[in-house]
Order: structure tokens, then sequence, then C-alpha cells
């Protein structure tokens, strides 16, 4: 099994080839999770993700034969990139084979890294399947992107970089998805500080690294906004160290992970994709699990399509009340929807969206149901609102 020396012969392969990221308090969200929250920020890799660790580590050990072949992968965007981008210096040929779903901004960052890549399946595991069957057509080499001894010593780098900064964390907080990250980190951590806990996060709709450890039989999903961490089958040498070595396994939903990412936005000023949100995600939601210890997080990559983001923030704008939609019903006459609109507008808030509704509701023929969209500074605000026009004459209510 995989021990710390491989991880540090991976450190010392990695030295001046991958980022050496920052690790830092965030003294605000450690008020509001009531822990010591350390983040490691391997987004800002150059391919905003730790996967390039492993990608790296495993490329610099090819022989000259298999570097002749060429490699294969295959990958939902991050494994992809690191792959691409590390072929691509060591002049590598490089073969990427992605679900049809991945995003367009990493099947389009692959490309960019002079990587051909070959959209095929709706899952990883038939991605997987067909990265094999070109594999085995073309000769080239397959670079699994975590079941494989070497992938994972290089993302145990990770635990090495945090342990030096911190070395008195109490809890390593890390992202399952194939756990190719979480068994390099526990390694490494349970060598350097048994006394560590190491624990690990998955989506309630992608819970079989869950299902395989706790025995457990919850059902699979079909999507999630941390695809990056949406695998269906473990790896066997990285179920085997979980099982070893991980001390607990959380699961956390999809609104969860979409608070997180908002949070680190907004708070940090830094974007992270779902499964890098995970572990935030899981402070988030077992906020009494990590009362009072210093915890170490992982934001893992920082890979996320544009609109999927515009969607989460203008959600998480409507859970904390920033964002409302409101309904008055008015007499239909002149005059009355400039009331309501300077009636909002001397409660300081700010219109976004207006509809009239005649046809589709119940008030009487001569009446109308207006929507409003209202940007507004929280739900303290939005009740203002409301009371001030109702007090106006208005019956209002939030929907």
């Amino acid at each position: 099994m995989l021990e710390l020396q491989d991880i540090q012969a991976a450190a010392a392969r990695l030295s001046g080839q991958v980022l050496d990221t920052p690790f830092v308090e965030s003294r605000t969200i450690s008020q509001l999770t009531g822990c010591q929250v350390f983040l490691k920020f391997e987004n800002l890799q150059y391919t905003a993700s730790f996967k390039e660790r492993g990608a790296c580590n495993k490329l610099a050990q090819l022989g000259a034969e298999e570097r002749a072949r060429g490699v294969i992968a295959m990958s939902a965007g991050n494994h992809a990139q690191g792959v691409a981008y590390h072929a691509q210096r060591l002049g590598l040929r490089a073969v990427i084979v992605m679900p049809r779903f991945t995003p367009g901004v990493k099947v389009e960052r692959t490309r960019g890294f002079g990587a051909e890549v070959v959209l095929h399946g709706d899952s990883l595991d038939e991605s997987r399947t067909h990265a094999r069957e070109l594999a085995t057509q073309e000769g080239l080499v397959f670079v699994h992107p975590y079941d494989d001894e070497d992938i994972v010593a290089g993302q145990g780098t990770v635990a090495l970089e945090m342990l030096r900064e911190q070395p008195d964390l109490d809890t390593l907080v890390v992202a399952i998805g194939g756990g190719g990250l979480i068994a390099g980190m526990a390694t490494a951590a349970k060598a350097i500080k048994p006394g560590i806990e190491v624990i690990g996060v998955q989506t309630e709709r992608f819970p079989a690294m869950v299902n395989a450890i706790k025995g457990t039989h919850l059902p699979q999903g079909t999507s999630t906004i941390a695809e990056g961490i949406a695998v269906g089958t473990p790896g066997v040498i990285t179920e085997a160290i979980v099982r070893q070595k991980v001390d607990d396994l959380l699961l956390v939903d999809e609104g969860d992970i979409e608070q997180a990412i908002v949070m680190l936005l907004e708070i940090e000023k830094t974007l992270v994709e779902g499964a890098g949100a995970a572990g935030l995600a899981a402070l988030i939601k077992h906020p009494q699990r990590f009362a009072g210890k210093r915890v170490g997080l992982v934001l893992c990559g920082g890979n996320i399509d544009p609109m999927l983001l515009a969607s989460i923030i203008e959600r998480g704008m409507v859970r904390a009340g920033r964002l409302a939609r409101i309904q008055v019903n008015a007499r239909d006459v002149p005059g009355n929807l400039a009331r309501i609109t300077a009636t909002v507008a001397d409660a300081g808030a700010n219109i976004d969206e207006v509809h009239h509704q005649r046809a589709f509701t119940l008030l009487a023929a001569q009446n109308v149901a207006i929507e409003l969209v209202l940007q507004t500074r929280g739900r303290e605000h939005i009740a203002q609102v409301i009371e001030r026009l109702q007090q106006a004459g208005f019956e209002t209510a939030l929907l």
C-alpha cells in the first residue's frame, strides 16, 4: 500500500512544475461556522485544480517507450486538463475521453492544451470503457483519474503542504469522487500526525464511496452541480485506503454546495466549482461536528460553467432574501402601478422585474395581480417593503 515516502518522492518531482498554493485562515468563515477554518487554494493551480499534481507525477515517471506511444485519460474535466497540460509540457500525445454532459468551459480548455478530445457516454463509467477500448486499439498509456498509486501519491502532496504550514490542524475535510485526493492526503496526514482526523465529503446524489465503506444502499442520482465528484464507482486502490485511514464520511445536498460557492465568492473573493465547495458545504450542514476545531479545507477546483455560476448566484440571493418575489393586488386603473413602484422606491428596494397578471387570477375582473421581483437588503427589508405597500392600501404577499 502507498506510503509517506511515495508522496514525498512525488513532491520532489512536482517541485517547480505545480504551484505550492496558499493555505490561509478565513477569519470570517471561521466566525460563521464556529470552527477555525484554513483554506487550501488549489483552484489557483494553472489548470484550476489539484488534479494536475497526480497527472504530473504519473507522466514524469513514464519510460521512453511509453512516452512515444502517448497517453489517454477519461475525465469530466479537471483530470483531463491536468493530463493534457502536462502531456503538452512533456511533448506527449494526449487523447481525452469526456462524458457528453461535460461543461463546455472544461472541454475547450482541454482542447486548448493540445489534447484530442473525444466526447462519449453519459457517465464517467461509459467514458472509462470507451477510453480503455481506444487505449488498446491505439497503443496508448491509460492514465486513470484516481485508481493509480502514482496519481494518488501526487494528490497526497496537498496534505504535505497543509501540515507544513499548519501542523496543529485537528481535521482535514476533503471532497470524494473516486477517492484519489482523500486517499493520498489521508496517507500523508496519518503518517505525519497519527491523531489527525480525516473526513470525506460526498454529494447525496453520488454516494458511491459512502455506500462502499458503510454498506449502505443509498440511491444514485443522474446529475449534480458538483460534477467533478460525480463518480459511480470508487477506485479499488482508493477504497482500500479510505477504509483504513479515513475517520468518517459525510453527505451534503445541492443547496449546501450552492451556499458554499456563494460564501466563498462573497467572503474570500474566490471562485470554486461544486466539488471545490463540498468541504465548506459539510461545515455548513454539520456545524456541531466541527465546533471549536482547527479545520483544513481543500478548494479543490475552480472550473465552473459561467451560466451555472450565474444561476447559483441568483438562487443564493433568493435564499439570503436579497432577491424576492412579491404579489400586489390592485384595482386595474391608471396610476396604480406608478403608486406601487413609488412606494417600493420609497422603501429603498429596487425593482428587477414587473409582471401584470389579468387572465390567470381569481381576483375580480376589474383587479390585477402584479408580480414584482425586488432587490432588497435582506429578509427584514422585504418585510418593511410589504408593510409599506399594505399601509398604502395594497394587498401584498411574499411569493
